[in-house]
């Protein structure tokens, strides 16, 4: 029994959220008893249930008027669902309570029991402390039957009513009026303890007292603090748009106490919300004035001006005026009227605050600042430290959207009647938080917003297109029409191009159509920040992006996520996780063709080419004021330095510098030099094993004598890892250039680290030669202590007695020499797996590709069972009789040892690694069968694995 029951708890990655989409995804039926349901806890659910409805899968949901808190909305957009049927539960005098939770999934005998304390609303099913477990049973289980008569008695109640529009009328009456009466109380509340706090205060206000800093202020007020105590005069602050950076320089400037300070800002919308966030923190400690085309406030003590205003007037006060000035958007700052105010300005202290300083225009932000990083917090981070709006993002197949460029698509089919129509029906599906739709659409031109917000406006909206040509006064009357809670000469939405990207504060949007392509991650990120706002009565933001056929459709996952590494693998894992991708409320979906769009683009992109490493390369140079060496890019989460190893023009970190660097970087090596740092760099640096490194590490450290034995005892001493002859003979080879095989063992021939000294090893004399170069040994080294570093973290927890991590990527050559072959083996001489004699190993290799329709070709597929069983197939040509398949049948008898990995896609020729899933081990059953539409034989092998693959690998690799 113990075996069939988990524990649900909202742990990252082991969320109610999670759990529901995938059983609901699955289940052939289902049933929900909950007290409360909200349209938070729906959003991230619709996806599922719009794919349940039309795929005819019926459920029954029971929830109740207990305490009117179950959502009037939740329960009309619950009753659109032709294939549920939902009931509310009416409590009276005599049942007075209503407070199950409860979730019932059927799948052919087996029924899913979830019951617990999480109800079906956004904070219940993500981000609260709950306590859910899950029980699997048959139908004649005693906990099922007792559960389900339960349930059917509630259900067959004469409490329990199916809901019509009369009873949705009559339910949505009392919970408006309960609503309104809680908001009167609550507001003679604050006002009471306003009266009673700050009575005789002139100094503060209610607001200013019950501000507290959060997680990221108060990290960068201790930070700023560290650098002015150090005699620094430049600062930078890099935070997620929404996360509060104008109250945190508030804050910092509290702690600094200055006489006068100027705050810059790009636009004007922004600058009289800074200066109420500053009056909150103040109060009227300080006097407080805008500087613009409309207001020239210049005697106060602080100064709230636009840089349009202060670029043409900033000579007007004297030089050191001000002893702080913060600029706000500090990514600007490579402009010349930017420049210009900083060469003549001289505070005690320049502020620079951005979200996204790694910017397109190629300026380097981070040296205007001295590089100084006050505090850094991007998107990802700042959502797990709940600072943003959760948001539920929905990848949506446009329709009619097939070019490669945007200036290449048809603009008469992007504003037809039926792309129109299409995204109308699914905005109003996917709905928004609360009482009305305020919301943001990018579009890619001008007019294409503007023919859009017409024909929205021709079905009954009211919407308005915005561009750089619209007066400040026209934006911010838009914005303020946007935002007010009545629908009456309000707006629906706001179409744009990129006016909205930064510089403008919304928080009151509910939802973004993005409808154009992700050209960067960096646009990406500032378009879906303008929803992420905190605002009263918003609990979620709906993020719908219409995806289209795009070669750069790959730049969506790596955006949302935040991975700079540019790893394939991760990339698809991520589109495929979806829901369980982030930490707290906020859930990410991809419909099914969106998902294989995105996939389509990852598997042709190229993130080994020269453009891309040299403008991550860039980023992290600007970031450090110098040229990164290798441990940067880890401390950094800058691209993986293993995409510069692979590129096959480049090798290692110093053919990738003399490209990029040729005034900065003088090195140069001789052409033994640099294979000896290609070996190093694309062999060993990616840690996958300790062997070579440590024998390096001796090596370089002067310690040379019979270093085989030496290191190979502290493998075993040290570190419990076992060797054998076979070991040894295995790292003899790799360091001595004969392991290779194929047109593959002429390349490095020459290469030899190690060479006999009759009763051991010791420093190849080439080798050693080489080494009296400072510079050739110091790079040696670096990329060495890199390996080390990057063994420990990622390949330290071996798995059982194996050189193996479970879960993690290895290549053929990994495989063969991580087993300790002789020789490594080509690709083609492996194939879906190779029985080593010598080694008395085993490695199965699979390529999974799970089609969508189980059909008789299918059948022959090597495929998973469930998490703990394989059916693989053989080489053709093969029966039961032939001695490969004999080793795999009777491994177990003969000791054979046979290891899993497993990819997802071969059509990646880039990235050819395969995830380690552990021991497997034939069961008994096989047979022999014809393969279909040929006359070769083959045979199919049924695997235990050791070790269940876990859940989240499992459902990226059959998806």
């Amino acid at each position: 029994m113990t075996d069939n029951v988990f524990f649900i708890s909202n742990a990252p990655g082991n969320t109610m959220q999670a759990f529901l989409e995938k059983e609901l995804s699955k289940c052939d039926r289902f049933i929900i008893s909950v007290a409360f349901i909200s349209k938070s806890g729906l959003a991230s659910l619709k996806q599922t249930l719009l794919e349940l409805e039309n795929r005819g899968i019926p459920g029954k949901i029971l929830t109740t008027d207990y305490l009117t808190f179950t959502e009037p909305d939740a329960l009309r957009s619950l009753s659109k669902y032709r294939n549920v049927e939902i009931k509310l539960f009416r409590c009276d005098k005599n049942i007075k309570g209503f407070h199950t939770k409860g979730y019932l999934f059927f799948k052919e005998k087996v029924i899913s029991i979830t019951i617990g304390s999480s109800n079906l609303t956004g904070n219940a099913l993500a981000v609260n402390k709950e306590w859910n477990t899950c029980y699997s049973v048959e139908d004649d289980a005693v906990l099922y039957k007792s559960v389900i008569e339960d349930f059917e008695s509630l259900w067959n109640s004469s409490n329990a009513f199916p809901i019509t529009e009369a009873i949705l009328d009559e339910y949505t009456q009392i919970y408006i009026e309960q609503k309104r009466i809680a908001r009167e109380l609550q507001q003679q509340k604050i006002a009471h303890e306003k009266d009673a706090v700050i009575r005789d205060s002139k100094k503060i206000s209610f607001d200013q007292i019950l501000l507290e800093p959060n997680s990221m202020q108060l990290e960068f007020v201790r930070k700023l603090n560290e650098f002015r105590a150090m005699g620094e005069h430049r600062a930078l602050l890099i935070s997620a748009t929404g996360t509060g950076k104008t109250y945190a320089a508030a804050f910092a400037l509290r702690e600094i106490n200055p006489k006068r300070a100027l705050f810059l800002v790009h636009r004007e919308q922004i600058l009289r919300k800074a200066i109420e966030s500053f009056k909150n923190v103040f109060g009227d400690t300080k006097t407080f004035g805008l500087y613009s085309g409309t207001s020239h406030e210049i005697d106060r003590d602080f100064i709230f001006a636009t840089m349009q205003t202060m670029a043409t007037h900033f000579e007007d006060f004297a030089k050191q005026e001000f002893q702080v000035i913060v600029v706000d958007e500090a990514h600007r700052v490579g402009a010349e009227s930017y420049q210009n105010m900083m060469a003549y300005f001289n505070p005690d202290l320049w502020i620079g605050m951005t979200a996204s300083p790694d910017r397109t225009d190629k300026f380097d932000v981070y040296s205007a600042f001295d590089h100084n990083i006050a505090h850094e917090i991007r998107l990802q981070e700042a959502m797990r430290l709940n600072l943003l709006c959760p948001f539920h993002y929905y990848g949506i197949t446009d329709i009619f959207v097939d070019g490669e460029e945007k200036d290449k698509r048809d603009f008469a089919r992007l504003v037809c009647d039926e792309r129109v129509d299409f995204i109308i029906n699914k905005a109003k599906y996917f709905d928004h938080s609360g009482n009305r739709v305020k919301g943001l659409a990018f579009c890619s031109t001008l007019e294409e917003s503007k023919e859009l917000s017409k024909k929205f406006n021709e079905r009954g909206y009211r919407t308005v297109a915005l561009s750089g040509a619209d007066s400040q006064d026209k934006r911010e009357n838009c914005v303020k029409q946007l935002e007010q809670d009545e629908r009456d000469g309000g707006l629906d939405y706001i179409f744009t191009v990129d006016i909205f990207n930064e510089g403008i504060d919304i928080p009151q949007v509910n939802q973004i159509l993005m409808l154009r392509p992700t050209e960067s991650p960096i646009i990406f990120v500032q378009q879906l920040g303008r929803g992420l706002r905190k605002a009263e009565n918003k609990e979620f933001v709906m993020i719908l992006d219409f995806i289209g056929n795009y070669s750069n459709n790959y730049m969506i996952p790596i955006a949302l996520s935040g991975d700079r590494t540019y790893n394939k693998d991760n990339i698809r894992r991520y589109v495929r996780q979806g829901v369980k991708a982030l930490e707290g409320a906020s859930t990410i979906h991809f419909d099914e063709i969106a998902r294989k769009r995105i996939y389509e683009s990852i598997d042709s992109a190229n993130f080994s080419e020269m453009k891309l490493i040299k403008e991550c390369y860039k980023n992290l140079k600007y970031k450090l004021g110098r040229i990164p060496n290798l441990m940067d890019y880890e401390e950094y989460g800058e691209i993986d330095v293993m995409r510069i190893f692979e590129n096959a023009s480049l090798g290692s970190y110093h053919k990738f510098l003399k490209k990029v660097e040729k005034d900065e970087y003088k090195v140069d090596f001789s052409t033994i030099e640099e294979k000896y740092l290609e070996y190093v760099s694309t062999k060993f640096a990616n840690g996958k094993r300790l062997h070579e490194l440590l024998i390096l590490d001796e090596l370089l450290g002067g310690n040379s004598r019979d270093v085989m034995s030496r290191v190979m005892n502290e493998m075993q001493n040290n570190f419990g890892i076992s060797v054998n002859e076979k070991t040894r003979k295995n790292v003899e080879n790799i360091l001595t250039g004969q392991f290779a095989s194929g047109a593959a063992k002429d390349t490095y021939a020459d290469v030899t680290f190690i060479e006999s000294n009759g009763t051991d090893f010791c420093i190849s004399s080439k080798f050693n030669d080489l080494l009296d170069n400072n510079e050739f040994r110091r790079q040696i080294t670096e990329v060495v202590k890199f390996g080390l570093f990057r063994n420990k973290k990622y390949f330290g927890r071996r798995y059982k007695d194996t050189s193996f991590c479970l879960y993690e990527k290895y290549t053929y050559e990994d495989v063969c020499r991580l087993l300790d072959w002789e020789k490594s083996e080509v690709s083609l001489n492996i194939g879906g797996y190779k029985y080593d004699k010598n080694t008395q190993t085993y490695p199965v290799f699979i390529n999974y590709e799970k089609n969508d329709n189980i059909s008789a070709t299918t059948r022959y597929e090597d495929r998973f069972v469930n998490e703990g069983t394989l059916i693989a197939i053989s080489k053709s040509g093969r029966t039961s009789k032939s001695e490969d398949v004999k080793a795999a049948i009777e491994a177990d008898q003969r000791g054979v040892k046979m290891d899993l990995f497993v990819r997802k896609n071969k059509d990646d020729h880039t990235s050819k690694e395969f995830y380690y899933l552990g021991r497997l081990h034939a069961n008994g059953k096989f047979k022999d069968f014809t393969m279909p539409n040929t006359e070769k034989t083959a045979v199919e092998i049924t695997y235990n694995l050791e070790t269940p693959v876990r859940q989240d690998i499992y459902d990226y690799l059959v998806g």
